[in-house]
C-alpha cells in the first residue's frame, strides 16, 4: 500500500513560501526573554547556564525532528492538534488545541501590553492603553490579509531579532578574543572567576530548566504553517530543523558572550531595557543610543510574536470548528482564505488578556502567565506521545515510515517526554513560574469535562 501526502482539504490557501515558513518559525521562538528575561536564568546558574539551554536545545530538536515527521504525511490545519486528534483520540486532541489556544492567548495579551510599554520608552505621557490599542488593531488587519502578506510582515520583524542577535554575538566574540576601540580584550577569565563555573551547583542549573526550556517554547508553531505552505514535504522539515539549530546557537553563544564579558553576579533578571545585557554591551561598544535601539529591538520582537501567535489560535480554533469542537461557524473562510472569524474568537481573548494584565497584574496575571507555561508544556507531552502513536500506528499498517525521521527514537521520544515532565513538575518550586499547576491543573479538569459534554451533546 503507497501512503500519499495527505492534503488538508480545509480551503486553508498554501501560499507560504519556505523563507516564510523558515522565518514565522524562529520568530515565534525568539521573544523578549532573551533580550530582557535571560537574566532570570543567569542569576540563579551561573555561567553553567550554558549547559542549560545546551540540553534545552536537544529536547527542543527532538521535538522539531516529531513535528516534521508527523506534519510531511498529514499537513492539516491545527497542525499538532489535528495528529493528536487522529492518533491518540478527541480527548488528546480536543484538549491539546484548546490548552494551547489559552496559553497562546495569554501570551499575546502580554506581548501587547509589553509593545506599549516599550513604545512609552520614547513617550511616556502616552497612556498605556492607546500604544496597545494601536498595536492590537495593527496585528489584527495584518493577520486578517492574506496568508502571504503575513507571511512577508513576520519574516521582516524576524529578521530584525535575527540581525540583533548576530551583530550582538559578533561584537561579543571581538571583545572577548581581540577587543574593542579602546578597550582590551577580556578573555574567558570570568567564566570561572566569580565561584566557578557552577557557582551555586548542578541542582541550580536544573531549576534554571524551567526558565531556559520557556525560553524555547514557540518551536511547536511551525508545524501549524504545514497546511498552507507551497512545499510542506520540504519547507516543514528544512524550517524545524533550522529553526532549532539557530536558536540553540542564538542562545549558547549568546549566553556565553554575556556571561564571559559581565559577571553573572551583575546581570540583571529584570525587565527594563537598559537593564539588558545586550544594551551594556551595545554601549561598551561604543553604538550610540543603545537604549533606543534596544527599546526598538525588543518592540519589534514582542509585536512578532504577538503576530505569529495570532496566526497559530485563529488556525486552532478553525480546526477545533472542523473536528465539532467548537462551533461550525468558526470554519468559514475570507475571500483570501483566511480564517477571520477563527481568528475573531482570539481577538476576544486577547481582550480578556489586556484586561486582566493591566487592571490584575499581581494578582490574576501571574495565574495566566503559569496557565501559559502548563499549556505549552503539557503541548510538547502530547506532541511526543503521538508521535509514537503515529510510528505504532503506520508500523501495524504496513505503510512506509515517514520521509523524516527523528533520530533513535522511540528512544529519543520517551527521553525528550521525561525530560518534559520533570520540568513541568518543578515549576511549582521555581519563583517565577509557581502558579504553573495552580492555573493549569484546573483549567485541564475543566477541558476534560467540556470534551465530554461537547461529545454528549453530539451524540445526542
Amino acid at each position: 500500500m503507497v501512503d500519499q501526502l495527505e492534503e488538508p482539504g480545509s480551503g486553508l490557501r498554501r501560499d507560504l513560501s519556505g523563507r516564510q515558513v523558515g522565518m514565522i518559525a524562529l520568530g515565534g521562538a525568539i521573544g523578549t526573554g532573551l533580550f530582557l528575561g535571560s537574566g532570570l536564568a543567569i542569576s540563579t546558574a551561573g555561567p553553567a547556564v550554558i549547559i542549560a539551554y545546551a540540553v534545552a536545545a536537544l529536547v527542543a530538536l527532538a521535538l522539531a525532528y516529531a513535528l516534521a515527521e508527523m506534519m510531511v504525511v498529514h499537513p492539516e490545519a491545527g497542525g499538532f492538534g489535528a495528529v493528536a486528534h487522529r492518533y491518540l483520540g478527541g480527548l488528546a486532541g480536543f484538549v491539546q488545541r484548546w490548552i494551547y489556544w489559552a496559553a497562546q492567548v495569554v501570551n499575546i495579551g502580554s506581548e501587547v501590553v509589553a509593545a506599549g510599554i516599550y513604545f512609552r520608552f520614547w513617550y511616556p505621557q502616552v497612556p498605556l492603553w492607546m500604544p496597545v490599542v494601536v498595536f492590537a488593531v495593527v496585528m489584527l488587519l495584518v493577520n486578517a490579509a492574506a496568508v502571504r502578506y503575513f507571511g512577508e510582515f513576520e519574516y521582516w520583524f524576524a529578521m530584525i531579532k535575527v540581525v540583533t542577535i548576530v551583530v550582538f554575538v559578533l561584537l561579543g566574540l571581538t571583545y572577548i578574543f581581540v577587543g574593542l576601540p579602546g578597550r582590551e580584550a577580556t578573555g574567558v577569565e570570568a567564566l570561572t572567576a566569580h565561584g566557578g563555573f557552577l557557582p551555586n551547583g548542578l541542582g541550580a542549573v536544573w531549576m534554571a530548566l524551567t526558565v531556559v526550556t520557556f525560553s524555547y517554547l514557540g518551536t511547536e508553531a511551525v508545524s501549524v504553517t504545514a497546511s498552507e505552505s507551497r512545499n510542506p514535504r520540504r519547507d516543514v522539515p528544512r524550517a524545524a530543523r533550522s529553526m532549532v539549530l539557530r536558536l540553540a546557537l542564538f542562545y549558547i553563544l549568546g549566553m556565553l558572550v554575556i556571561v564571559t564579558i559581565l559577571p553573572w553576579t551583575q546581570v540583571s533578571g529584570g525587565d527594563d531595557v537598559a537593564q539588558s545585557p545586550f544594551v551594556r554591551l551595545f554601549a561598551l561598544a561604543g553604538i550610540p543610543a543603545a537604549a533606543g535601539i534596544m527599546n526598538f529591538v525588543v518592540l519589534t520582537a514582542a509585536l512578532s510574536a504577538m503576530n505569529t501567535n495570532l496566526y497559530v489560535t485563529a488556525r486552532m480554533t478553525y480546526s477545533l470548528a472542523q473536528d465539532g469542537y467548537a462551533p461550525r461557524w468558526f470554519t468559514g473562510l475570507s475571500r483570501n482564505g483566511t480564517p477571520r472569524r477563527a481568528l475573531l474568537l482570539s481577538t476576544c481573548g486577547l481582550v480578556l488578556a489586556v484586561f486582566v494584565s493591566v487592571f490584575a497584574p499581581n494578582t490574576a496575571f501571574p495565574l495566566l502567565l503559569g496557565l501559559a507555561l502548563f499549556g505549552a508544556l503539557l503541548t510538547w507531552l502530547i506532541v511526543f506521545a503521538s508521535q509514537l502513536a503515529f510510528r505504532r500506528s503506520r508500523g501495524e499498517q504496513g505503510l512506509p515510515p515517514s520521509p523524516v525521521r527523528l533520530p533513535g527514537a522511540p528512544v529519543t521520544t520517551v527521553l525528550a517526554m521525561l525530560f518534559t515532565a520533570a520540568v513541568l513538575l518543578t515549576t511549582p518550586f521555581t519563583e517565577q513560574f509557581s502558579t504553573a499547576w495552580k492555573a493549569g491543573a484546573p483549567f485541564l479538569v475543566l477541558l476534560v469535562i467540556a470534551y465530554y459534554l461537547v461529545r454528549r451533546r453530539a451524540s445526542r
